[in-house]
């Protein structure tokens, strides 16, 4: 059984999972396709991907043309963004931001037309994706973590971000050309 909760950006979810302890540890489910859809998550996921990183990494802001993703954090915690890129959308440029951690389990859909991005507040978190589409770095993007005019209140001041990472330049700058449009 899952949890919807708003997030206040439009087709973005954001799902609390239930989870069971017990003297061993705990358990949850990460994925039930019935469940799922009952709440208009119809896309087929094809590819799985786990990113492992230290404190301080902020990894994003990222996006690949028509893929949706669910994102899960498998241990540690972050602190989880997620931006509309979609002209069309009523939401185009809001972001939603949340911490997550893998003690209180909660999951983030994100469909084509978001970008998503994080930072490691624990000494190490993995997090797991589950794509939508396939890779292919001819569909990948990405925006400026700072963006002014997105105006992302990160905690804390200073990051491990990769040099590709760094290249990425505003919303604004990327245009059209590189974003989602709803629907797509």
């Amino acid at each position: 059984m899952i949890e919807l909760i708003d997030t206040g950006l439009e087709d973005l979810k954001l799902f609390k999972l239930q989870i069971f302890h017990d003297e061993r540890g705990a358990f949850f489910e990460s994925w039930r396709h019935k469940e799922y859809e009952k709440i208009g998550i119809k896309e087929k996921f094809v590819q799985d991907n786990v990113s492992f990183s230290r404190r301080g990494v902020l990894r994003g802001l990222h996006y690949q043309k028509n893929q949706g993703q669910l994102v899960t954090i498998g241990f540690g915690k972050i602190f989880d963004v997620v931006v509309d890129i979609r002209p069309d959308s009523k939401t185009y440029k809001k972001y939603f931001s949340i911490e997550l951690n893998a003690q209180d389990p909660y999951q983030l859909y994100m469909p084509p037309g978001f970008a998503h991005g994080f930072c490691v507040l624990s000494n190490m978190a993995v997090v797991n994706y589950k794509c939508t589409q396939y890779y292919n770095a001819s569909h990948e993007g990405g925006i400026i973590w700072n963006d002014p005019e997105i105006g992302i209140q990160w905690p804390t001041k200073e990051y491990n971000i990769s040099t590709k990472d760094q290249s990425f330049r505003s919303l604004k700058e990327t245009g059209p050309t590189h974003q989602n449009k709803k629907g797509n």
